[in-house]
């Protein structure tokens, strides 16, 4: 497994919204990535901190090459996706992870731990999100697939195990928080969100009673007026933007406009319409809704994403003492995956024998059936590929645990088991396992203790359907 991407860690916004994208440009995007013959699956993740693919990749001649290959073909995606002369531009923005490393990082990711605001719970509906569309455009299909169910697992144990999620908060309250702390108190302000998506619903739920009026400006007005009602607030459409700039105080911008929803022409009309009165904007939007040249203006004071790290290193600081709880529940996580994993490695050398020792059987068998025993009723004949079927099981019950067992707890003596079974019943060369792929060939040969299909895992409460 390989995921390369870019975060509110590694790069600042301007450069976050080029890699950006929306719900309309996904089918396309996954397209290109999964017609890439280094990539068997791939997903897509896209928020307002962090873009990401997370990818398997395809098996190769080793697996230190079918990684580098994999990891090629995503730096040429996202080269393509921003328009770049070369791989190389992207080098000092992009992190990369695989193998093991690749696998905690989504755990982490989809647990919030990832996060500008540790436990938010935003960021599991995104990767819910970009799992489904994954699954839509067919390049989600089987491991990366579970993968990526597991990490839903790991999101709800810590949420429902530790404190990391207690109580609101979320980019959207902490830029309310922001506007209070500024303003000191928003009982005789007017604040306008300029979006009606989940993120001005988190912003209007923060703002609660404080505010003297909330109102809610948004290209789809139905959408606008019903998140108006909720909080008793008043809609207006996107056209109207100008005249509710000019009657507002606090302005949260969260819209997924492409371009700039609120240019610095549209503030400097607004500012004369104000006469100067102050006029402060939250953009918490990736790509941003505010041109940058806004800030310049005269009592005019504009807040990104990225400029709200100080106030959310604040807000966190009651919740850093539950991030070593769920830690330990991803590491524990992490390593029931890899256990499973490993047991995939064996899974092909363990069906092999099965159907090599079973096909010796029926062949005897049946040449018995032809000759001596051509007298025997059809019943007899079925007790006896009965008991050919229980001999079988019998007779391979221990040396199928036995490499079950070796993959569990040691890659090296699970390679020597398989590469001697092999051998000595004369099987096929030992095929390399689904567990195999795009995994760091020192840490993750394997993992989850047998290769129990998807759905009864689903059916068993370990991963959410």
């Amino acid at each position: 497994m390989v995921v390369i991407g870019v975060s509110h860690k590694t790069a600042p916004v301007d450069v976050r919204e080029r890699f950006a994208a929306g719900s309309e440009i996904l089918p396309e995007l996954l397209a290109r990535l999964t017609s890439r013959p280094e990539l068997d699956e791939a997903m897509f993740l896209s928020t307002c901190n962090r873009v990401e693919v997370i990818a398997l990749a395809k098996s190769g001649k080793s697996l230190d090459d079918a990684t580098r290959a994999a990891s090629r073909a995503i730096r040429e995606a996202l080269r393509e996706q921003i328009g770049a002369s070369s791989i190389d531009d992207l080098g000092d923005w992009l992190y990369e992870k695989s193998g093991d490393e690749a696998v905690r990082h989504v755990f982490r990711v989809a647990a919030s731990l990832d996060s500008m605001v540790l436990g938010e719970p935003q960021i599991l509906g995104q990767v819910k999100d970009a799992y489904d569309a994954a699954v839509a455009a067919g390049a989600l299909r089987s491991h990366l697939a579970r993968c990526v169910h597991r990490a839903f697992t790991v999101a709800k144990r810590i949420r429902s195990e530790t404190q990391l999620g207690a109580g609101i908060v979320s980019i959207s309250s902490v830029a309310v928080d922001l506007a209070k702390r500024i303003f000191g108190d928003l009982a005789g302000s007017t604040v306008l969100l300029v979006g009606a998506g989940e993120m001005a619903e988190q912003a209007a739920k923060s703002l609660g009673k404080s505010s003297k009026s909330i109102r809610v400006c948004n290209r789809s007005f139905d959408r606008a007026a019903t998140l108006a009602a909720t909080f008793g607030g008043t809609a207006a459409p996107l056209d109207q933007l100008e005249a509710e700039l000019v009657i507002s105080d606090v302005v949260v911008a969260s819209t997924s406009s492409k371009t700039f929803v609120i240019t610095r022409d549209l503030v400097k009309r607004v500012m004369k319409q104000r006469k100067g009165k102050t006029l402060f904007l939250v953009d918490i939007a990736v790509p941003r809704n505010v041109e940058p040249d806004v800030h310049k203006l005269d009592n005019v004071y504009v807040y990104n994403v990225d400029d709200l790290e100080a106030e959310v290193a604040e807000n966190m600081k009651a919740r850093q003492g539950e991030v070593v709880s769920a830690e330990r529940i991803v590491e524990a996580e992490l390593a029931d995956w890899a256990a499973w994993a490993r047991g995939l490695n064996v899974n092909p050398t363990v069906v092999a024998l099965r159907a090599k020792t079973r096909s010796v059987l029926v062949a005897e068998l049946e040449r018995s059936l032809g000759t001596r025993l051509k007298h025997l009723t059809e019943g007899d004949r079925a007790a006896l590929a009965q008991m050919v079927e229980s001999a079988t099981n019998k007779l391979l019950h221990a040396p199928t645990t036995r490499l079950k067992q070796a993959a569990s707890t040691s890659d090296a003596d699970a390679g020597d088991l398989v590469h001697a079974v092999h051998h000595l019943f004369d099987l096929p060369p030992v095929p390399e396992a689904p567990g195999e792929r795009g995994r760091d060939s020192r840490t993750m040969k394997a993992t989850e203790s047998s290769s129990t299909p998807l759905a009864a895992d689903q059916e068993s409460g370990r991963l959410p359907h």
